[in-house]
């Protein structure tokens, strides 16, 4: 009988009487490729398009390292993508170059919906099987002068020294996600910051929130479809 694999890390599973003088061979590659799912780190590139890591039966692959690294300028929005069958919880580092567009990065399955990574983050996200699953998330910011669609977990600094900006609150959010903001350049009183609310509500209310006094540093989290968005603090009034 031929050797099979292990469903998530595909380390190798030897029968009996099988690969006579080799045994001490592969078990040496699996304690290997245990090591990489341990502790390897490898950096993907998201310039040219998504990355798709691979588990691979009985080799090393990108796919079962515990760190991996973003990296790249993007021109449009990427992707991580795990296999549907894989297993494994995963540290991925934020190193991307978004332009001024702010392209979006998902770390996702091939069919799963996954989870949409802040600009400069570093997440912890579980794969089980399906989908891709947020657990910790250490939070970059983004700076900006133009209009731009938060994600959860993000932290804006907007600068308006040279026009009002308009940020707009993330579609279908859950209880709990969360949106900071910070005048970058202490100048929401003379242009101001306008935050989209994107059919849900701001702390009650179905209209947008405008933000009209210097040095305002605050965070908007959801509640619930009856009040929305509400302040979660708020410096400066």
């Amino acid at each position: 009988m031929a050797s099979s694999y292990s469903t998530s890390l595909k380390l190798e599973k030897m029968t009996t009487g099988e690969k006579a003088g080799l045994w001490g061979t592969v078990t040496n590659t699996n304690l290997d490729m245990l090591e990489q799912a341990v502790g390897g780190y490898v950096s993907l590139s998201l310039a040219s398009g998504d990355q798709t890591p691979a588990i691979s039966d009985g080799a090393a692959s990108d796919g079962r390292n515990q760190v991996i690294k973003l990296t790249g300028t993007l021109t449009a929005n990427r992707s991580l993508i795990f296999p549907d069958s894989c297993e494994k919880t995963y540290v991925v580092i934020d190193g991307t170059t978004r332009s001024s567009s702010h392209y979006t990065v998902t770390i996702k399955t091939s069919s799963g919906s996954g989870v949409t990574m802040p600009v400069g983050s570093t997440m912890l996200v579980v794969v089980d099987g399906t989908n891709v699953v947020k657990g910790l998330t250490e939070k970059g910011y983004v700076t900006t002068t133009n209009a731009y669609t938060a994600v959860n977990g993000d932290q804006v600094m907007v600068d308006t020294s040279s026009a009002g900006v308009t940020i707009t609150l993330p579609a279908s959010p859950s209880a709990g996600d969360e949106v900071h903001f910070l005048d970058a350049k202490l100048n929401f009183g003379s242009n101001n910051l306008t935050i989209g609310r994107n059919s849900q509500k701001i702390m009650g209310n179905s209209s947008d929130l405008t933000v009209s006094t210097n040095g305002q540093n605050f965070t908007l989290v959801y509640a619930n479809s009856t009040k929305g968005w509400i302040k979660k603090s708020f410096a400066g009034t």
